[in-house]
């Protein structure tokens, strides 16, 4: 007695997943009686729910019985019936309603609705409304972004809405431009000005690009200078326009040694406006020791594009500046303290230590697989044959091995597909993003808009302590070059090992020392792009106003370059053998159950970067694959991956983590760099302070 009744309406339907028009008559039947029964509260989209008096006769008949259970066989005579019955067309109601709407509610409907197939005829009748042009910028279309602005920061819009309506916003305002020429009249004055960039030495630039739009529908004037942006432009650029505010971006981590260059820079020609740091690489922590320290005035990390708009707001207004600023400040010291206190009290093994904790193969007891070919296989090649000349791929092959996950966390929409378009937040958002997707990917399959090229090779290879050699030939009597790796260091529980890559490549000397019947194992390499081609076009919709599309161009090269990537790794797997009977569905090959790993450079098992080159070297990867590599080791197109194949079925992937000041001696030894360049490349990892 006295307790209350909710529930999540939409579980019942979820078998009818893409029928709408029966599962928004589900949940308004079951709403209907569930009510009158007792429901305290239901959670549904209040957007997707039919009029319980409007639903169709016969469909609301067979959906009540299924939900009254009140015929043996309502199941069968509803799936019976779903599959005929269509939604209802209501688009041209909704498209009646609001365009009969004065001018000013029509503009707010298409920026809050992302629409743009009226806002030219709509943004002259505006122009003739109002006698300035300056004036439709000032009045409904701000109006219109001000409601987005507001529905994003309450978390009832969503990123790719945004940055629809920011199309809409600045199709009108290019509309409205030849007009303010004309009268020489200055567009509407911005609450602030933000130079962005991608730092030098990187190319990735989708989360800045959608930062740069959060920021602009949100009347912040955004000069985005583009990618490997060195620090004297970017400096150059802030001073010459009086920038309020400095944001930096970057993905790979020899940015984040880049970001301290700048705030060095800006602290030595004192600049005293804010400096912002994004990126997947960056975090609250590195900016806290690493960046903040460098610079005087507000250094501050954004998370994502959804936290952009208020952490600048904070700064761009005098009453909250200050508090701000000081509230950061207090936090950044104590992820400071709590940084030095980590590493004060880091147990660390040895590397000696770690390397008698190394996991325990037995090779005694293994033949390591022979690939059906050595050196490199360009794609697509003859199955024969070896060292073809580069062709295009088949985009078509490509998509089919597409994991559609990462590509909704670009938007930060978080979910797993196709779950996610079961959500009861942002479902139906996701639903439409993808249907978007779609489209555009159509489009560039048939216009031929992107290009892929990828090549792949294996090498006779074993290891030598923590490296692995790599030799011309089976005869292993030259060597070709060596792969260096790093061990982790952590203090483990017994019966866990400090792993290194090595580790899953037979070793050159065999546990009993016989150095005359070594095993003869193998690696590959792989380097391929699904991005030839995608900046040129992303220009090209960016010229057009079309940031959206600009956007979902990039975020669908970078996943049909993952799917290259998956691609190769099962031809890899059936060159090798043990791939031929696989079998895997796609979802299998996500969730990656399938024999072997094939971990990148700049990734926790191998985090120094500069191993990119080498395997750039051993693939010929800039003349098969057009993939370059820019001085910090970034790939260009940014639409890139490459990385090495493992073929042991005990090889898993792992984070190296923190390393101790001997292993970075012994790295440097290996590799024939000074301590201070390791310390450099590999700063993230280290568990030490350098110079104390």
């Amino acid at each position: 007695p006295g307790a209350r009744v909710s529930g999540g309406i939409s579980n019942i339907s979820f078998s009818f997943r893409g029928n709408n028009a029966v599962r928004e008559a589900m949940h308004a039947a079951f709403l209907y009686h569930a009510i009158r029964a007792g429901l305290d509260m239901g959670i549904v989209n209040a957007g997707q729910l039919a009029v319980y008096e409007e639903i169709e006769p016969e469909l609301r008949e067979r959906v009540e019985d299924v939900l009254l259970n009140r015929r043996a066989d309502a199941t069968e005579r509803l799936v019976d019936f779903a599959e005929r019955v269509q939604a209802k067309v209501k688009e041209p109601v909704q498209e009646k309603a609001w365009r009969s709407a004065p001018v000013e509610e029509r503009l707010k409907h298409a920026l809050v609705q992302g629409v743009v197939d009226f806002i030219e005829s709509d943004t002259e009748e505006a122009r003739r409304k109002f006698s300035k042009p300056l004036q439709v910028i000032e009045g409904p279309l701000m109006a219109g972004m001000s409601v987005v602005g507001d529905l994003f920061g309450a978390g009832k819009m969503f990123l790719p809405q945004v940055v629809k309506s920011a199309r809409v916003m600045k199709k009108a305002v290019a509309y409205l431009m030849p007009f303010m020429e004309a009268e020489k009249t200055a567009g509407a004055k911005p609450q602030a000005r933000i130079v962005m960039a991608t730092v030098k030495g990187d190319v990735h630039d989708i989360g800045k690009n959608i930062v740069g739009v959060v920021l602009q529908c949100n009347n912040y004037e955004v000069i985005d200078l583009g990618v490997m942006v060195p620090a004297a432009k970017i400096l150059e650029t802030a001073r010459a326009i009086n920038a309020d505010a400095i944001g930096l971006s970057g993905l790979i981590t020899p940015s984040l040694d880049e970001m301290v260059h700048v705030a060095q820079e800006m602290e030595r020609e004192k600049f005293r406006v804010p400096l912002l740091i994004g990126g997947a690489t960056t975090s609250r922590a590195h900016t806290a020791v690493k960046i903040a320290p460098h610079y005087q005035s507000s250094t501050v990390h954004v998370l994502d594009a959804s936290r952009a708009v208020g952490v600048v707001n904070k700064l761009s207004n005098p009453d909250s500046a200050k508090p701000f600023d000081q509230e950061t400040r207090a936090d950044y010291e104590r992820l400071r303290a709590e940084h030095s206190a980590k590493i004060s009290q880091r147990d660390l093994l040895s590397i000696a230590e770690a390397r008698r904790n190394a996991p325990k193969i037995d090779w005694e007891n293994y033949t390591p697989p022979k690939p059906e070919f050595l050196g490199v296989r360009v794609f697509p090649s003859d199955p024969g044959s070896a060292g073809c000349a580069p062709q295009q791929i088949s985009l078509e092959t490509l998509i089919l091995f597409i994991d559609w996950s990462p590509f909704f966390h670009t938007w930060e929409l978080r979910g797993r597909y196709p779950a996610i378009f079961d959500d009861a937040t942002f479902g139906k958002q996701a639903r439409e993003l993808f249907d978007d997707a779609q489209k555009l990917l159509v489009k560039i399959v048939k216009e031929k808009l992107v290009q892929a090229r990828g090549v792949i090779g294996f090498w006779p290879a074993n290891a030598v302590g923590d490296d692995v050699e790599l030799f011309t030939d089976d005869s292993r009597s030259t060597r070709l070059t060596t792969l260096h790796f790093l061990r982790q260091q952590m203090r483990k529980a017994s019966g866990q090992f400090d792993h290194c890559l090595a580790d899953y490549v037979a070793p050159k000397t065999q546990p009993n020392g016989d150095r005359r019947r070594p095993l003869w194992d193998y690696i590959g390499g792989f380097a391929v792009t699904a991005g030839i081609g995608a900046d040129e076009v992303a220009a090209e919709f960016k010229a057009a106003h079309d940031d959206y599309s600009a956007i979902m161009l990039k975020a669908l090269a970078d996943r049909l370059a993952e799917a290259f990537a998956e691609y190769a790794h099962k031809l890899a797997r059936e060159a090798w053998g043990f791939g031929r009977n696989e079998n895997l569905a796609p979802e299998d090959l996500i969730r990656e159950r399938y024999r072997g790993i094939r971990p990148a450079a700049g990734y926790p098992a191998c985090p120094d970067h500069t191993e990119k080159r080498t395997l750039f070297d051993l693939l010929e990867a800039e003349k098969n694959s057009d993939i370059k590599l820019t001085e910090s080791f970034a790939m260009h197109p940014g639409a890139s991956v490459s990385g090495l194949y493992f073929s042991h079925p005990e090889a898993k992937y792992f984070g190296v983590g923190k390393i101790a000041r001997d292993q970075v001696e012994d790295y440097a030894a290996r590799t024939r760099s000074s301590v201070t360049e390791i310390e450099k490349r590999l700063a993230p990892n280290l568990g030490y302070e350098p110079g104390k």
